[in-house]
């Protein structure tokens, strides 16, 4: 591969494709904090861009140093995101049926509750991106300088495009912000298992 106007249109189209996942997600957290601020959202939508730009990379060198380690944890993918994901999503899931039961909070006590962990974005963010380690495969041929390239514009890509699903989420989830968190939780339940199928299908 060599530095031209393929290799950076490919990395783009590269980047909108791993951060559909992320994308979905954005709109399940912007849906359950619907007071979001804007400087909350860079930092969220900055999470998911980082771990976009190191699973890919991290996938390069396994594939260039360690392949045979790799094929075993590939398999593993499919199962680790939809364990993380549906965990994160049963728990908001039940967190909203509990808070639905509690008709003497007013609107604005659902949302000073509606708060998205640090250590939840994590998991989110590794979940959402796991996947994305088998793109190491398809830059192998790259060289360091390159495979860190399409990394990053994989990363800032994703940081875009998270920032807007997080913007449309909280558009809505002002609107419905009693019945959020069951929204949120059943979408990212739906996410893992979109990711299985997908990758038990494929």
């Amino acid at each position: 591969m060599e530095w031209n106007f393929l290799f950076f249109f490919n990395s783009i189209l590269l980047g909108f494709g791993l951060a559909m996942d992320a994308f979905s997600v954005s709109l399940a957290n912007g849906l359950t904090e619907p007071q979001m601020k804007n400087s909350r959202m860079t930092l969220i939508s900055g999470v998911y861009a980082v771990f976009q730009f190191l699973m890919p990379m991290a996938g390069w060198v396994l594939v260039t140093r360690a392949a045979s380690y790799f094929s075993k944890v590939q398999k593993l993918i499919p199962w680790i995101s939809l364990a993380l994901l549906s965990y994160i999503g049963g728990k908001m899931l039940l967190e909203g049926i509990q808070r639905i039961r509690k008709p003497q909070e007013s609107e604005e006590e659902v949302k000073s509750t509606i708060v998205l962990g640090f250590g939840t974005l994590l998991v989110q963010g590794i979940a959402t991106s796991i996947d994305a380690l088998s793109v190491g495969f398809t830059i192998a041929d790259y060289s360091a300088v390159m495979a860190l390239a399409a990394t990053m514009l994989i990363g800032a890509v994703t940081w875009i495009i998270c920032y807007v699903g997080l913007a449309i989420g909280k558009r809505f989830g002002t609107k419905l912000s009693r019945y959020a968190m069951e929204a949120g939780g059943v979408i990212l339940i739906g996410i893992g298992i979109e990711i299985f199928v997908s990758h038990m299908i494929g």
